[in-house]
């Protein structure tokens, strides 16, 4: 299996285990490890780190070193940025909207990349890529569920990540669609929870999460 292939379903192995991808910002470094280490004692799986400040990289490193968790890198927005992304230790790559130069760039770094859809016609720029997994966002921005079954119906072998303004109670709706390969979200790792190192209400955050994922799944 080529290296590329291989990284690809490592990402959805650790996706299917726990169909929850927290979307996280972190402001401080030193949170990164206990804040992973909580959340993959919780049982989950993966972790979005987001390039929104200037912690997100050393946090990815953080994370990356034995954590548990699978870490990538979010809100990717230049060839550079994946770059420095890989080389602290993310192992995939979400970008906000579709890009070739990204596309192109994950795949000589053998990188899995998701990249945001919105519309049919970036789902085609997509596959034409051979893209198979999409981020979908902003998800409840662009009418949530229903605007995913839409695209289901002329693109049935794309599989979503909806990402944007998904709350706990619209996480079930979501996963109990097989066209749903995991939602991305951010209440599990609220930031005042992080900022104050509250790592036991952010385990109750992180576990009630779980829960939600596993009974949406097993009803589906």
């Amino acid at each position: 299996m080529p290296a590329a292939e291989r990284a690809a379903q490592q990402i959805i192995e650790a996706l299917t285990a726990c169909p929850v991808l927290p979307v996280t910002v972190v402001h401080d470094a030193r949170h990164a490890r206990p804040l992973a280490n909580t959340l993959a004692a919780s049982g989950l799986t993966a972790i979005e780190i987001t390039l929104r400040t200037p912690s997100a990289l050393a946090a990815i490193e953080n994370i990356a070193e034995g954590t548990g968790l699978v870490v990538g890198a979010g809100t990717v927005v230049s060839v550079a940025q994946i770059d420095d992304a890989v080389a602290a230790g993310a192992r995939f790559v979400v970008t906000p909207g579709f890009d070739r130069r990204l596309v192109e760039r994950c795949r000589e770094l053998a990188i899995p990349i998701f990249p945001g859809i919105a519309t049919a016609t970036d789902v085609m720029a997509a596959i034409d890529e051979q893209l198979e997994i999409l981020k979908f966002f902003p998800a409840e921005q662009l009418g949530g569920m229903a605007t995913i079954r839409a695209l289901n119906a002329p693109f049935p072998t794309i599989r979503f990540i909806p990402t944007g303004g998904i709350t706990p109670a619209l996480l079930p709706g979501y996963l109990s669609r097989p066209e749903v390969l995991a939602v991305g979200g951010s209440w599990m790792v609220d930031p005042s929870l992080v900022a104050d190192e509250d790592w036991s209400g952010l385990a109750q955050l992180a576990s009630g999460a779980m829960r939600l994922a596993t009974t949406a799944r097993a009803g589906s």
